[in-house]
């Protein structure tokens, strides 16, 4: 009995991981759900200097915008002081906690849902002796606000964009000819086109039946 219930534990376990491995390998399904990140070989992703929070705003119809990021009831911190909402890197299931907040709160309509990265460097985060100590410059904290995303109130994502390390990553890459020359000498002979329409492309759908083209904005600030 011990040997059937070891095979099939070490059976279910290499059959999990591979799973895992080949949804990273695919790209398909990586963040269906919360728990894929345990299966998923995408860990160990390093460090950034930049740190992060996460913000979720309510706009309703009276253009009046609203915190959803602090609730009433207060926020769960699974690790230290930093609420749960910074743990979503992706910010695949952020937007679903702004959502929560709104069901169970007294609000007028709401039209539009945000989630607003705020960015600056971790080098601020110095107590101001240690900042003296180490650096003759007086510290001039700078934050740099990007949206994430964009939803409507029934959990519809009308625009996704990319964190802001990614976009001056492309930024920098854009400004750089030898990166454009090599990009367009290596540019591939087929192209994957996956069309993903916004909220305009949903509600004015073409006459003619055609899919609607994609609606993005490659910067958000």
């Amino acid at each position: 009995m011990k040997r059937i219930f070891a095979v099939g534990f070490s059976v279910v376990y290499i059959g999990i991981l591979t799973f895992g491995n080949a949804c990273h390998l695919l790209q398909f399904a990586t963040a269906s759900h919360p728990l894929m990140y345990m299966i998923v070989w995408d860990m160990f992703c390093g460090w950034s200097a930049l740190d992060s929070r996460i913000h979720i705003i309510a706009e309703g119809e009276s253009e009046k915008y609203y915190d959803l990021t602090h609730a009433p009831w207060g926020e769960i911190h699974a690790f230290g002081y930093i609420g749960r909402e910074n743990y979503d890197a992706f910010n695949s299931h952020t937007p679903m906690l702004g959502l929560n907040v709104l069901r169970h709160t007294q609000h007028e309509p709401i039209a539009r849902l945000f989630v607003v990265e705020e960015c600056w460097p971790k080098k601020y985060n110095l107590p101001d002796p240690v900042w003296n100590m180490r650096y003759d410059n007086p510290k001039d904290d700078h934050r740099y606000y990007r949206l994430r995303v964009v939803l409507l109130p029934d959990g519809t994502v009308t625009q996704r964009y990319n964190c802001f390390n990614a976009f001056q990553s492309g930024l920098m890459a854009v400004d750089n000819p030898r990166l454009q020359q090599q990009a367009m000498m290596h540019k591939p002979m087929f192209i994957l086109d996956r069309p993903s329409p916004g909220r305009d492309g949903l509600i004015n759908m073409p006459s003619n039946g055609l899919p609607a083209q994609p609606i993005s904005a490659p910067a958000a600030h």
